[in-house]
């Protein structure tokens, strides 16, 4: 079955989760840190569904690695894609904060800590952290209306070899957009801070132990459900440009929480991957806007001819 055909027979709204408002696909338009200073050049992407939330963070596109072998990397390379970062994680909403566990990234240690006060005004979700070490202005994307889908990775088998190669992960499909991670097959240990990163550096030429540091990809894409989506940015160099996954193969499992799909790899092997749902919603609206009073919209009209005179829509 294709995934619209589970969206129109399969719906299956979570119980619960965060609010409308904090759904979607949302871009860091900058953060600031105490000591004054502001970033507003990283990419950074937020995708959220009700429980889970994808995070992918890249420097600029002239500052991205190209793809090449392993093997072929530099060792300033190989220090730069040791400092990309995505992951999946639970997101746990309390009503005033959003924190996160279990997380599964690309990165050996947890770079971001602390939970998220969160409040939203138009299509910008401002975050501010406990300890007011950074503040950070996100952008909701604009979309159509659309889907939200929201599946948990649990495994992913090689049906060809009978290899278990991936233990976790997720994917959020939301409107005109949608993300992708892959974890590892199996974990690397490490208890010290930028471990990837030193790791990297370390292998250089060793095209085995590279592919197995970074055998992790966080990928977001645009496009639709009907037509398939396109990667945009990626944790992969070698996966830029390409479909983020077919959308094809799925099918109902024995329990009601969870899908399974089958598909094929680039070099054909037939692989097998098991999904929890999180949610499976019919039409999300994205809304660019949001609600406030009766006397803050006579406010406005009132002051629109100076309030108005140089806004645009900002993303």
């Amino acid at each position: 079955m294709h995934l619209l055909d589970i969206l129109a027979t399969h719906p299956k709204p979570a119980d619960k989760g965060v609010p409308d408002w904090m759904l979607g696909y949302f871009k860091r338009r900058s953060i600031s840190f105490a000591n004054g200073d502001t970033d507003t050049q990283t990419h950074v992407c937020w995708l959220q569904s009700r429980n889970f939330t994808i995070d992918l963070r890249l420097p600029i596109e002239s500052e991205q690695v190209p793809e090449k072998r392993w093997a072929d990397y530099s060792a300033a390379e190989l220090r730069t894609l040791g400092n990309y970062e995505g992951w999946v994680a639970d997101s746990v909403w309390n009503g005033e904060t959003l924190a996160w566990k279990n997380e599964v990234a690309l990165q050996l240690h947890g770079r971001w800590q602390e939970p998220a006060y969160l409040h939203r005004v138009g299509n910008c979700m401002m975050e501010f952290c406990p300890s007011d070490a950074y503040a950070e202005d996100w952008r909701l994307q604009p979309s159509k209306p659309g889907p939200l889908v929201g599946l948990r990775l649990t495994r992913e088998i090689n049906k060809t070899t009978g290899q278990q190669i991936r233990r976790d992960g997720g994917l959020i499909t939301c409107g005109d957009y949608a993300a992708l991670v892959l974890g590892r097959p199996s974990s690397i240990a490490s208890s010290d801070t930028n471990a990837l990163r030193e790791m990297a550096e370390q292998s250089v030429g060793d095209q085995n132990r590279l592919s197995a540091l970074f055998e992790f990809e966080t990928s977001v894409a645009k496009g639709s459900l009907a037509d398939g989506y396109t990667i945009q940015l990626s944790t992969r160099p070698d996966r830029q440009g390409k479909t983020l996954i077919s959308l094809d193969g799925f099918r109902l499992a024995d329990d009601p929480d969870s899908l399974t799909q089958t598909c094929t790899s680039e070099n054909g092997e037939v692989i097998e991957r098991h999904y929890r749902i999180d949610t499976i919603e019919t039409e999300i609206p994205y809304a660019q806007h949001t609600s406030t009073t009766a006397q803050a919209r006579q406010w406005f009209n009132a002051e629109s001819e100076t309030l108005c005179r140089y806004t645009q829509p900002c993303y």
